[in-house]
């Protein structure tokens, strides 16, 4: 595929973009709809296929890749995992016209910070694309409890949540990120500052060794620490 932009111009401050899908029109579309929003998000290439996407990747170093999840020659699922081994510093954003439990399991499973449907209107593409890129996740509720009950179905041993000294506080916020919350949103439930949050998320990731929202929640759901339906951890 032709190259956009060198991610090298990208001015500092905007999300730059990988676009990943094997139709062109849909492909085209997307570049369209995120350069209308230039102030915030820079397009810097489009690939066609899977292994595009990971040449591409390399080459770029995009902040993000919305990934489309049934490419050519290598599946978006694949590509993925091979993207977050060799650009740990890429995310990658799954876009999918399904929304079934082992679709949503598989890509996480793959490394993907997102899960997102192509179905969605424009306007919620872009505030997807601004909501990750302020809090590193994006995940929408209805997918993320397809998550967890995929999690359940596979019948993980759980683990004991004392093994982990995470605090009230620590959980409630780790509840709330499962249900899919903003630092923002967060920090009113809890009546503090969005810095607090971000302090206690930090602390989340060290105690669990993870490295982002997401594989925080993931983490959580599988030592039984929250569930989807669970808001009992509402002590602070």
């Amino acid at each position: 595929m032709k190259q956009v932009k060198k991610a090298a111009k990208a001015k500092k401050g905007k999300l730059t973009v990988l676009i990943a899908d094997d139709q062109t029109l849909f492909r085209e579309g997307l570049k369209d709809l995120l350069e209308n929003e230039s102030r915030y998000i820079e397009v810097v290439g489009e690939a066609a296929n899977g292994p595009e996407a990971i040449s591409m990747a390399k080459k770029l170093r995009p902040n993000v890749i919305l990934m489309d999840i049934k490419l050519p020659q290598l599946d978006g699922i694949q590509a993925t995992r091979v993207i977050r081994k060799e650009c740990p510093n890429t995310n990658v954003i799954i876009l999918s016209s399904f929304e079934d439990d082992a679709h949503v399991m598989e890509s996480v499973q793959a490394g993907a910070n997102g899960y997102l449907s192509k179905m969605l209107p424009a306007v919620e593409m872009v505030n997807a694309l601004k909501t990750f890129a302020n809090e590193g996740v994006m995940i929408p509720q209805n997918v993320m409890g397809k998550l967890i009950q995929g999690l359940r179905s596979m019948g993980r041993a759980t683990l004991e949540a004392s093994l982990v000294a995470l605090t009230k506080t620590e959980i409630r916020v780790l509840s709330l990120l499962g249900k899919g919350q903003s630092n923002k949103e967060i920090a009113a439930a809890l009546t503090c500052s969005v810095k607090t949050v971000k302090n206690h998320l930090n602390s989340i990731f060290q105690k669990l060794e993870v490295s982002n929202r997401t594989e925080a929640v993931v983490k959580g759901i599988e030592m039984g620490l929250i569930s989807a339906e669970d808001d009992r951890h509402t002590g602070v």
